[in-house]
């Protein structure tokens, strides 16, 4: 009996493991409810299951089994069968046959067990048993037969004199509950459960007992509660050492399964077991101690009302070792909900047990705790909307732990327990302080970061708690430290009136206790201003708003089940209230307010001059200088500069001086009001025409922005850095922008009767038209409410009420055709379907309604490409420069038309609600929309001013037009309040990051004109080095919080419901959020809203977005085709592919001919192909490295050599494939983003800016030619000192020009009037001479740089564009910046960080982190030089960069595993399989032997995918 214990496998195929393609069915997540036990059956095959694998990659992706096999191409042939149906009848009549088969089988062996007693005769019996239950079905079994089964199975179980004959027995139980789960309640009647019980607990055969612990977790997933009063607990844990570790899991499984339903009654039972399961928590499996983990979790909530039987838990190691798994560097790594789970256990353990209260204490649970909230900002960097809530969800649990580390003050007399623990902490002062000093810190910083109502409430109420009980000056420190009372000013600019009364609270106590280090504090930061208009504010008006949020249940799961709704100030609480009331009464803030201002803020004070402080006065009369600079005459420009250099040198003198200045000061003093006002001559407030006025001030503007850059950056960059971290401050604490959740509606089908009448998968609104008073024109539409599908514009609500209140008579015809047009789908659909070509950015124009039919979305999908278009134009209700002929007014005020309906209503309501805003009423509400004609107010006011419309005219000053269309094109939105400090905030925010970003052309600008007036004398000091400000910086990680927030809630992406912020600031201020949260934008907005409505339809996937694993963002929901590619023709292939599959959304998998790989690597590596073969210097399509003046430096591999990237190269026709090249080079960019793959194109930073369609200039060259940048600046200064001297000479009579360059005079320089290094571009064919003198120098400089940005470049820079286009607009990309969209389409430049590795890679099947082999192998790459750490990357993913994120966001991770081999170890070689990111290295025997065959895999073992 050598393979007792071990069910039959199934065998796929006979190949070994090591020659099988790799199959996703290795790597999917398991889809039943226990994968313990999958993982069990598959113990026969050991390690070699995983082992299978290719050379360098595999022949089926993870992802390409999911949906069934993918489409390919034509050569593949069709897959789909005609004659399916008839197929299905004859299996389903061989089903019937065999299940009749079966139970005449069945009933013979039963017959057979039952009378006969020859060991012999049943052991075969039991055999053949065992084999009928294992192929057979359900069908086949009938309950009858189940319960004349059972007995005779139990009572051959207990047949102690035959170990075989008790094998099969109980293997033939677990095949019975397996195939007949209603089994197990005959079973459990004939005491299968003690019977096994007792054979765990004898334990005299090993295999006897490991078929024991199978059957015992298949009943116990039904019977729990039998399983539980026989002792299955103990039985199954007394001996679990003796077991390996897949049979432990087992194990542990039927624990898990007994405590998800443990009684309320006695508790012994289970408790015995808990010094095991503490053991248990030491062990290195992590699928292991996660079971274990939620077996204690569950003890603990059953025991919790019990102080007692909590005490017991703690007094077995449960809080140390649930502590230790805590740590960052445990070395077993939990799953984020298990890792919440223990947090919630001690949060349960610390609520109901003083042992468990004093222990964390002593164990310095602070410091871990501290180590979890400083990684709050990681959900800014987690593509998984899964991760992110589960992330929050983190926190949450990690602060209601805090708050039962901390005991309420002061503590209810009847509350012993309560009692207890202020008792001890009384008498501990030292711990107190020291959990104090780890969480003040890092909960401030968390305040600061843009926390949601539910982390600042729960931070500000923790603050109030530590300090009500503590009285350390060194957590005054702290405070001071930490700035509260600037992070208080901010809170109470808050519309929730629950963080607004904690917030109050805080000032109390500390006013109460430490009047004098906090009531300056308090004037100087405005939390006595702040707190005096509490008081004036008309009582209960500001805060009577809803409380309520959403429970705790994670959205991304169950975003369609009813959610409890709990108040904020209970969420923190022992238990639900029943009735979730507000606990806080009418007039809290108002009388706490009144109250705080009365008894401890003097007279003196209310007086507004003294209390201003110093700094406040200075800087207010500083602004009140800048502001008169504004009233001099323009025409004085030195004068201006001088001045206005003088007063900004004192202000920002000021800001950084010794004493420093609070963020209210600098609000309150006006500074960035006069400022924004001076630099923008006033045009920031107004809108821009081409008048003359408005153009002749753009060049003042220019250069008063010249003067503000030369004295921010005259010292580096701590000057900017300083100023953008006061104006972050000041958005950060004025901004009120509203984040709208959609939780509190569900999905259901709904009829929506505007536009045309059709049913709907979501709410409606409900709407009653009203006429508005005085209208004559129009007829009266007041009937009851009708509903409004939320997705609708207001120009196709216009196109359905026009033909019912028009009163012009029109003939049925014109009718019939109106209320046709009124019907005609595509005036309601948005741009997810959309036409290549279109300028949209905007989120909300791809809110187009899911439910249109699906016949025209596919034919939309798969439709060639090349149209163009707004997509404004498709939801307008007539002719496409029509103007309205309704306006809609809601509670008097005008709808704005470029937003849907349910977002017009939701910018009306918004300023009256709360900052969190519950959504349930919206749809449950009447809302009265009133609706006047269009000509009684004349033209319709356009919310936006149109882009380009400074255009040609600031196209007049060369100097200064890149940074002023920059600046002026893409405005704050009108609908943002002018007259607002924060508007004016935006503005100079957005100044400075434009300064950053043209810091060279400004910086160069200005040193051209000072050796232009002979400021300076020598060439060489017109050269500058800048230092720009890191982009980090302008990053606000609060906009970035509530974006994130936003981004996470699929449902109100989905219907439009997304406020108009959200757009605006993403399109006008991209700046203020990070890389990672914009991606998530861009994903959306540009092809992604279907994937939204996937998600938003399936739940409940494990993998969010990312839903096959591929590890790329947004490519989960898209259908999947396959291409064959030719590895010698890869520029053909490449073009074939788009063709075929370019206007196509779906994802593209490659395969290359006569190899056997596909998936994720072959891919990848096809891209990478691609990529090189596009610089290849035969093409012609970039310009290479130039010595000076000199021609091309190229390699002889004939690849373009630029260490600045690739720029296109001036064309003259003489590459007649040029724009063709660059064409596909667009299709193959756009699909590349689309479908998340890394791109190996080092394009230059000028060519980024081409992409998202800004204009270059002279100083852009320096970019991609630095020498030949430097020169022609050097020549430009000339031509500008020439200027001025002939102006000079012109006034004086004289006639002597003074202009030499390095002592030559121009003529001597002897200088081809050619483009340099590009003789065959006809520079100027109408020029006069062939060498440049001095007075053709301005005309040779403008045409070289016309050459090299401009016209010689124009046709390919159109091109590559039109080919992105034909994928999905470029203008999507306009949001990123140069670096970000490298960092976007080519993945991260550093390879990795070798500090960082061994957290991102895993060790599995053999390897563990101190394995030797591991050891050399991250020695080796710790030696790679850069090209070799590229070819590893390729070799192991097939892309030679990592995507953005590095290392961290490889998905699956990188994987290193120990390499079976057949013959010796030290000839066979490392192999890979791409689909899973998974190296197969042997265990060599030398650091020296593993470098040469790793560098000889990795150099060698290129090109080719096939069966290692």
């Amino acid at each position: 009996m050598e393979n007792r214990g071990q069910k039959r496998m199934e065998v796929v195929e006979d190949l070994p493991a090591d020659k099988r393609a790799c199959s996703s069915l290795e790597f999917r997540p398991s889809a039943s409810g226990s994968s313990v036990q999958a993982q069990a059956n598959g113990t026969s095959s050991g390690n070699e299951n995983h082992e299978a694998d290719m050379d360098t990659s595999s022949s089926v992706s993870p992802s390409s089994r999911s949906d069934g096999d993918p489409e390919k191409d034509s050569e593949y042939g069709s897959c789909d069968s005609d004659d399916a149906e008839p197929r299905q009848r004859v299996l389903q009549e061989y089903q019937r046959s065999r299940s009749s088969g079966d139970q005449g089988k069945l009933k013979s062996l039963l017959l057979s067990l039952s009378e006969g007693t020859d060991p012999s005769a049943q052991l075969s019996a039991l055999t053949e048993l065992c084999e009928v239950l294992s192929f057979c079905t359900e069908d086949s079994l009938s309950s009858m037969m189940a319960d004349m089964l059972s007995p005779v199975l139990v009572k051959l179980a207990k047949h102690e004199s035959n170990a075989d004959i008790m094998l099969l027995a109980i293997r033939a139980i677990t095949y019975l509950c397996d195939v007949f789960p209603r089994s197990t309640s005959f079973l459990v009647r004939h005491e299968a459960v003690p019977a096994l019980c007792q054979r765990l607990m004898t334990i005299e055969y090993l295999d006897v007992a490991e078929q024991c612990l199978q059957a015992l977790e298949k009943i116990s997933r039904d019977q729990p509660l039998a399983c539980l009063n026989a002792g299955a607990i103990m039985a199954v844990l007394s001996f679990i050492d003796f077991f390996s570790t897949s049979v432990q899991r087992v194990a542990v499984s039927t624990v898990v399964n007994i405590c998800r339903k443990l009684p309320s009654e006695s508790p012994s039972p289970f408790m015995d077991a808990v010094p095991i399961l503490c053991n248990l928590l030491r062990y290195e499996d992590r699928q292991l101690v996660e079971s274990v983990a939620i077996c204690l979790t569950k003890i603990a909530e059953q025991v919790s009302q019990s102080p007692a039987m909590l005490d017991e838990l703690c007094r077995h190691g449960l809080i140390h070792q649930s502590t230790h798994l805590l740590n960052s560097n445990s070395r077993t790594t939990l799953s984020q909900p298990v890792y919440n789970g223990l947090i919630g256990l001690l949060r349960k353990l610390s609520s109901g047990s003083v042992v468990a209260f004093r222990t964390l204490y002593e164990l310095n649970i602070g410091c871990k705790l501290k180590e979890i909230l400083s990684t709050y900002d990681i959900s800014h960097t987690i593509s998984s909307p899964l991760l992110s809530n589960a992330c929050s969800n983190q926190v949450h649990e990690v602060l209601k732990l805090v708050s039962e580390l901390l005991p309420a003050s002061p503590v209810e007399k009847d509350n012993q327990l309560e009692q207890d623990k202020e008792t001890f902490l009384v008498n501990q002062p030292d711990l107190l302080q020291k959990f104090g000093t780890d969480m003040l810190p890092v909960m401030i910083q968390v305040l600061n970061s843009g926390a949601n109502l539910y982390v600042s409430f729960g931070c500000l109420s923790a603050i109030h708690k530590l300090i009500c009980l503590s009285n350390s000056d060194i957590l005054v420190g702290l405070l001071k430290d930490g700035n509260l009372s600037s992070v208080l000013a901010g809170v109470f600019s808050r519309k929730d009136h629950h963080v607004v009364i904690v917030a109050l609270q805080i000032v109390e106590v500390l006013l109460e206790k430490y009047r004098d280090d906090f009531l300056n504090s308090f004037i100087k930061e405005g939390v006595f201003f702040a707190i005096e208009a509490l008081t004036t504010s008309e009582k209960g008006q500001r805060y009577a708003v809803s409380g309520f949020i959403q429970g705790t249940a994670d959205p991304s799961q169950k975003p369609f089940t009813r959610e409890v709704l709990r108040c904020l100030c209970q969420i923190f609480g022992k238990s639900l209230s029943s009735t979730q009331a507000c606990k806080i009464e009418k007039d809290s803030v108002y009388i706490l307010a009144k109250h705080i201002k009365e008894c401890f803020f003097g007279p003196d004070v209310f007086d507004s001059e003294k209390g201003l402080t110093d700094v406040l006065h200075s800087l207010k009369n500083l602004s009140v200088a800048l502001s008169d600079l504004m009233t001099m005459p323009v025409d004085s420009h030195s004068l201006h500069g001088e001045q206005f250099y003088s007063i900004c040198h004192q202000i920002m003198g000021r800001l950084s001086g010794r004493e420093s200045v609070s963020t209210f000061e600098f609000i309150e003093s006006g500074v960035v009001k006069s400022l924004v006002n001076y630099l923008s001559n006033g045009l920031n407030r107004r809108e821009l025409g081409k008048d003359n006025a408005v153009c002749d001030s753009l060049l003042f503007i220019g250069e008063r922005f010249a003067v503000f850059a030369r004295l921010l950056w005259s010292d580096g960059e701590s000057t900017p850095s300083m100023l953008i971290s006061k104006l972050q401050n000041s958005l950060s604490s004025l901004e009120n922008f509203p984040v709208i959740l959609s939780q509190f509606w569900r999905q259901r089908n709904s009829f929506a009767t505007v536009p045309n009448g059709r049913c709907t998968n979501h709410p409606c609104l409900r709407v009653r038209f009203l006429k508005a008073e005085g209208e004559a024109c129009l007829r009266d539409y007041s009937q009851d409410f009708i509903t409004v599908d939320p997705f609708c514009s207001l120009d196709a609500i216009e196109c359905y009420l026009w033909p019912k209140v028009n009163t012009e008579r029109t003939d049925s015809a014109e009718g019939k055709d109106q209320t046709t047009e009124c019907q005609s789908p595509p005036r309601l659909q948005s741009t997810s379907n959309y036409s290549p070509g279109e300028n949209s950015g905007h989120m909300e124009t791809k809110s187009v309604a899911p439910n249109a039919p699906e016949a025209q979305g596919s034919q939309e999908e798969d439709r060639p490409s090349g149209g163009s278009g707004n997509p404004d134009s498709v939801t307008s209700g007539g002719e496409e420069d029509a103007s309205p002929k309704l306006l809609f007014f809601l509670e008097g005020h005008q709808m704005d038309r470029s937003l849907t309906v349910y977002q017009a209503i939701l910018w009306q309501k918004l300023k009256a609600e709360e900052e969190t805003m519950n959504g349930s009423k919206n749809w449950t509400e009447i809302h009265n929309i009133t609706y006047k004609s269009a000509s009684k107010l004349g033209d319709f006011p356009k919310s936006l001013t149109s882009p380009g419309s400074v255009g040609d005219d600031v196209n007049k000053y060369d100097e200064y037009s890149p940074f002023l269309s920059y600046l002026f094109t893409h405005r704050l939105a009108a609908r943002f309040d002018k007259t607002s400090p924060t508007y004016d905030i935006l503005f100079l925010l957005k100044c400075l990051e434009g300064m950053n970003r043209f810091l060279f052309h400004l910086m160069s600008f200005e040193r051209i004109l000072a050796f232009a007036e002979s400021r300076l004398d020598n060439l060489e000091d017109v050269r500058v080095q800048v230092h720009p400000v890191p982009h980090a910086e302008f990053v606000c990680s609060k906009l970035t919080e509530k974006l994130e927030q936003q981004l996470r809630d699929s449902v109100a992406v989905s219907i439009g419901g997304l406020p108009s912020w959200f757009n605006d600031l993403v399109a006008s201020c991209p700046f203020l959020f990070s890389f990672e949260v914009k991606t998530k934008y861009f994903r959306l907005a540009a092809f992604a809203m279907q994937q939204v409505h996937h998600h938003h339809h399936h739940p409940h996937h494990p993998n969010g977005s990312n839903s096959h694993g591929e590890g790329r963002l947004g490519t989960g929901s898209l259908p999947r085709k396959k291409f064959l590619a030719s590895r010698e023709q890869i520029l053909e292939s490449a073009a074939k592919m788009m063709e075929l599959h370019g206007h196509q959304k779906v994802v593209i998998e490659v395969e290359y001919n006569e190899e056997v790989g596909t998936g994720l690597g072959p891919t990848l590596e096809f891209y990478t192909l691609v990529s090189r073969a596009f610089q290849k210097q035969g093409l012609g399509m970039w310009r290479g490295d130039h010595s000076s003046f000199g021609g091309e430096i190229t390699k002889d591999s004939g690849v373009v050599l630029s260490a600045s990237g690739l720029f296109p190269r001036p064309w003259s026709g003489n590459y007649p494939d040029v724009l063709q090249n660059f064409v596909l080079l667009g299709n193959v960019v756009a699909k590349a983003l689309q479908d998340g793959r890394v791109l190996d194109l080092p394009f230059s930073k000028a060519f980024y800016k081409l992409i998202i369609g800004q204009e270059l200039s002279l100083y852009d060259i320096h970019s991609f030619d630095p020498e030949l940048c430097k020169t022609l600046l050097e020549l430009e200064a000339l031509v500008c000192r020439r200027r001025l001297q002939e102006t000079a000479n012109n006034n004086c009579g004289a006639t002597k020009l003074d202009v030499w360059f390095r002592g030559t005079r121009i003529e001597d320089l002897c200088l081809e009037f050619a483009l340099p290094g590009y003789p065959d571009y006809n520079l100027a064919p109408s020029s006069d001479t062939d060498m440049v003198n001095l007075s053709n120098l301005e005309d040779y400089i403008e045409a070289v740089v016309n050459a090299s940005v401009h016209t010689g470049i124009q046709k390919q820079v159109e091109a590559f564009r039109t080919g992105f286009n034909q994928v999905f607009p470029i203008e999507h990309l306009r949001i990123f910046n140069e670096d970000e969209l490298e960092l976007l389409l080519c993945g991260e430049r550093d390879i990795w960080n070798m500090n960082e590795v061994l957290d991102h890679i895993k060790f599995d099947h053999g390897y563990t982190a101190s394995s030797p082999p591991v050891q050399h192998l991250l020695e080796i790459l710790q030696e790679f030089d850069k090209d070799q750490r590229r070819a590893f990357l390729q070799f192991v993913t097939g892309a030679p960069r990592l995507p953005p994120g590095g290392l961290a966001s490889l998905n699956p991770k990188l994987t290193i595993v120990r390499k079976h081999c057949s013959n010796s170890v030290e000839t066979d070689l490392p192999s890979v399989m791409t689909c899973a990111n998974y190296l197969k290295l042997p265990p060599y025997s030398s650091k020296e032997k593993m470098k040469e065959k790793l560098i000889y895999a990795i150099t060698e073992g290129q090109g080719s995918f096939h069966l290692s």
